[in-house]
């Protein structure tokens, strides 16, 4: 997607581009060309400089060690607690591996972790409101969140944490009783215009870039609509003049109104046995293709007699009762009383007949939505829908991928329910006829709200429809926090130099540990308070710190952690590397106030110290320990797999999950 920018190709992800866009930047900065295929992980790189991009995606993986560091410190004031953060992120296997290839999680981590630090320094400057500090870290805070809603959509997951924070901020300053409404007013509009309208400013933004760069034709093109492709160079839509009104023995294609609804398309494979009636498929794909191509012929006669230049064109009206004949393999679009193969209640859609002679099964009835009895259609505008004459059920896209005896197409259906909506609307794309006048389509240029619009629909509707490929390693959210199982990066067998992400174990399993601890202390803290348990003024701060700055941690990780239990879409390990920060640096506070409270309650004074230090220095030295034992999943295995006895790594497989 990076090389697709420095070539100006217009393409289709189901993320925000900002990511890929900086990527792009930093390969055309670097020295790279836009030429690698990026066909499969381990394809040797050649001549081509990629150095630029990995460096890139490296130094800001690199810099969540400061911005953990600087956020536990400015939390807890706790040096310690804030070096064992920096300890657990810098020698955790799976931030090294995420971190240092051409990846978007690098670049989203470092925006979601630009937010949380810049959220907490503006809550420190809180006795000092609109100092030149406050304003600084409120902007920066608006930034980050710009930043990270425009690489990944899971952004909105840290966009709620500031969110809450602010609201929680405004309450407690509308309680203060010393403060006029006037300047809670004041309060409340600089977080409007820094939290909200800067944001939005920069966001949109991106997307303005991302349009204005991408101005060539690509092969995302048939995910968006026809007034959109129009604005592409090199679409077959772009700059060109096609006739206005449809005419019987015009060649067209036909584009679903479903968002990425696809092309009307058919092929010469059959519907395999079992499924419906074994007659030639018919789907809905996103790819411009020969065979979207159809004939509009009338349903009770041949349009031969109409190709001849002499012949007089007959158009094509509103209500009429058409029949359409598959370009490259001469059969007709047709419909029956058999079940489609994945919507039920639907009947399927098939190709029917020998050059174009069929039944009456392939008559369709053609109506312009808000038009009369009579009226002509027009190309791209017109909105028709298609209804079958036999069974009255109305041609539609259901959006369903069908499986692999289908290429994965989408599934085409006939409804017979007659509900208005996107998914059984149509209009006419391409249209192809020598004998009527042309016009040309910049009548038809799309705003940029609609465009910015119809890219958001288009990317909600793409997220949630991912479903995993062949041999692909998806997982559970239960199985992340317990690292469960990785990812291979690269290298499946013996002779392969192989990289496997998978989180350090001891880390993964210490911050696991942690969370159950902190809830304990968490409890047993806020009880002793309730109860007016009297307190040392060093002990209440303690106490101060694990509820007040262990509680916006765990918040973080909550919010970047339960929404993946309630997604319907496939889901990957990484996906919980975001909420892995939030529970590192929960670690970091938890266990310097679980040593601070031993050290206070269980000897006196002289040793307090020691059994402190000690407890730090154990921990350190079990990470450090645990990272000489695992770094090779990071930095490459070769030779035989763990599984195999005599494999280095063959006593480290502690789960038979793991496949490295």
């Amino acid at each position: 997607m990076g090389s697709y920018y420095i070539n100006r190709t217009f393409f289709f992800d189901v993320h925000p581009p900002l990511g890929k866009m900086l990527i792009g930047l930093a390969g055309y900065l670097s020295g790279y060309d836009g030429t690698f295929p990026f066909q499969k992980p381990g394809d040797r790189y050649e001549q081509h400089n990629y150095i630029g991009m990995r460096g890139f995606c490296a130094f800001l993986g690199s810099c969540l060690v400061p911005f953990a560091y600087l956020t536990v410190l400015e939390l807890s004031k706790s040096l310690p607690a804030a070096l064992l953060t920096a300890f657990i992120l810098i020698f955790d296997t799976g931030c090294i591996t995420l971190s240092q290839y051409i990846l978007l999680d690098p670049i989203l981590m470092f925006f979601l972790m630009g937010a949380v630090l810049s959220m907490v320094k503006c809550n420190s400057c809180a006795d000092r409101p609109f100092s030149a500090s406050w304003w600084f870290w409120l902007s920066l805070t608006g930034v980050s969140l710009a930043g990270a809603m425009g690489v990944k959509f899971v952004g909105l997951f840290v966009v709620l944490l500031v969110g809450l924070n602010t609201i929680y901020d405004l309450w407690d300053l509308l309680g203060n009783l010393s403060l006029s409404l006037v300047m809670f007013g004041k309060h409340l509009l600089a977080r409007v215009l820094c939290l909200i309208v800067l944001p939005l400013a920069l966001y949109t933004a991106m997307f303005a870039v991302h349009f204005a760069v991408l101005n060539r034709s690509g092969p995302g093109d048939g995910f968006f609509s026809s007034a959109f492709q129009s604005q592409l160079i090199g679409n077959n839509l772009h700059n060109v003049s096609i006739p206005e009104h449809l005419a019987y023995g015009s060649v067209v294609t036909m584009k679903n109104l479903r968002m990425a609804g696809g092309y009307l398309h058919s092929h010469w494979h059959l519907y395999p046995e079992g499924i419906g009636a074994r007659q030639q498929q018919v789907t809905a794909y996103l790819h411009k293709d020969l065979n979207n191509l159809w004939v509009i012929k009338k349903h009770d006669s041949d349009t031969a007699d109409l190709s001849d230049p002499s012949s007089p064109v007959e158009f094509v009206r509103h209500g009429d009762i058409i029949r359409l004949e598959h370009k490259e393999t001469s059969r007709n679009l047709h419909s029956h009383q058999h079940e489609a193969p994945l919507t039920r209640k639907h009947f399927q859609v098939t190709g029917y007949g020998i050059n174009g002679t069929g039944d009456s099964n392939d008559f369709w009835r053609i109506e312009v939505v808000g038009r009369k009895t009579g009226k002509l259609i027009k190309v791209l505008r017109s909105q028709v829908r298609l209804t079958h004459v036999a069974t009255g059920c109305i041609l539609g896209s259901s959006g369903k991928t069908l499986p692999k005896w289908g290429w994965e197409q989408v599934e085409v259906t006939c409804t017979p329910y007659s509900k208005e909506t996107p998914n059984s609307l149509w209009n006419f794309e391409d249209h192809i006829n020598p004998k009527l006048p042309n016009i040309s389509l910049d009548v038809l240029k799309p705003s940029f709200a609609e465009i910015l619009l119809e890219s958001h629909m288009v990317m909600i509707r793409g997220n949630s429809g991912l479903k995993p490929k062949d041999n692909e390693v998806t997982s559970k959210p239960w199985h992340w926090p317990i690292n469960y199982q990785g990812l291979r990066f690269s290298g499946v067998n013996e002779t392969d130099y192989r990289v496997y992400l998978l989180g350090n174990p001891v880390i993964w399993w210490l911050n696991l540990v942690t969370i159950g601890l902190y809830l304990l202390i968490t409890v047993c803290t806020a009880v002793a308070l309730k109860r007016g348990v009297q307190l040392t003024s060093e002990l209440k701060e303690l106490s101060r710190v694990v509820l007040r700055a262990g509680g916006q941690i765990t918040l973080g990780w909550l919010l970047h952690y339960l929404p993946f239990f309630m997604m319907g879409r496939v889901l990957y390990f990484h996906h919980y590397f975001p909420a892995m920060l939030f529970s590192s640096m929960l670690t970091g506070i938890t266990w310097d106030a679980l040593l601070k409270f031993c050290a206070v309650f269980l000897s006196p004074s002289t040793t307090a110290r020691k059994i402190y230090g000690g407890g730090f220095l154990a921990l350190v030295l079990l990470i450090l320990y645990s990272f000489y034992l695992f770094h090779p999943l990071s930095y490459g295995m070769i030779g035989p797999m763990a599984s195999n006895p005599s494999s280095p790594m063959a006593g480290l497989r502690w789960m038979d999950s793991w496949e490295f």
